[in-house]
């Protein structure tokens, strides 16, 4: 049975709470064990909808769990979908302040600015080739707003995928002339090689994914506009931030982003 509209609301109001005041909200799955994955995104739609009565401006979004692996973990057959703010998007020379975030965890992605509107169903890779006006290298600093850590993907959903900071590489890239799903990268923390990963390990192909979220999105009547930038998710683990840290991203003919956290 769906969860009730008000109930919906409520859950929305505590997650935009713990944005604003940064006390955790309780996790939705703990008090309601029957929450659905369609629950979840209603529920991500409210807390979008709280957040936009709230100032807050959608410049485009995010997939998480794009990797086989990921979804295994979570018992799930596709990616997880959220949305970005215009206060998320950090210049890369910013540290990140870990006392103002819950469990942080940086993940290393092929970010897409789009030319012109990704609009669903029926968005594939050549499509989303075909709007893009070109790529860049980025962290998304993915956060939890609940007090535990879940198991539960519906928790993570409704926390609009995790969507907190991201830092985006200063140099775009057009596609034309790149297979994206041969583009390497290597990840350092503190000067040291900790991962290494391909675009292809990213749903097969990165732009796979911008797609998957167009056409998610058309189940809300929303679309991908002009100028929207798309985190694509990372080929490799997420990787838990410390005060100290710094991270940096080489990507193969794409360039290298970095972040630092205190």
């Amino acid at each position: 049975m769906p969860i009730d509209s008000k109930i919906m609301m409520d859950i929305s109001r505590e997650l935009w709470a713990a944005r604003v005041d940064g006390n955790p909200a309780t996790n939705p799955s703990e008090t309601h064990p029957d929450i659905t994955i369609s629950d979840a995104y209603s529920i991500q739609m409210q807390l979008i909808n709280e957040a936009s009565s709230n100032g807050e401006i959608i410049v485009g979004g995010k997939i998480g769990l794009s990797s086989k692996a990921n979804q295994e973990k979570f018992g799930i057959a596709e990616p997880i979908y959220g949305h970005l703010f215009d206060s998320m998007i950090r210049p890369e020379d910013e540290p990140i302040e870990i006392s103002k975030m819950f469990r942080p965890v940086v993940e290393p992605e092929i970010c897409f600015l789009l030319d012109s509107e990704l609009k669903g169903p029926g968005v594939n890779v050549s499509t989303v080739l075909s709007a893009t006006k070109g790529v860049m290298p980025a962290f998304e600093i993915a956060d939890s707003r609940l007090k535990k850590q879940s198991s539960r993907v519906e928790d993570n959903i409704l926390d609009n995928s995790g969507a907190a900071i991201v830092l985006l590489g200063g140099v775009l890239s057009p596609v034309e002339n790149i297979d994206l799903r041969l583009v390497g990268m290597i990840l350092e923390r503190n000067g040291l090689v900790i991962d290494t990963g391909a675009g292809a390990a990213v749903l097969g192909h990165p732009a796979q994914a911008v797609a998957g979220l167009a056409n998610k999105l058309s189940e809300f009547d929303m679309s991908l506009k002009a100028g929207s930038i798309i985190i694509s998710g990372t080929p490799v683990a997420a990787v838990p931030a410390s005060s100290g840290d710094h991270f940096t991203a080489s990507f193969d003919r794409l360039g290298t982003v970095s972040v630092n956290f205190v």
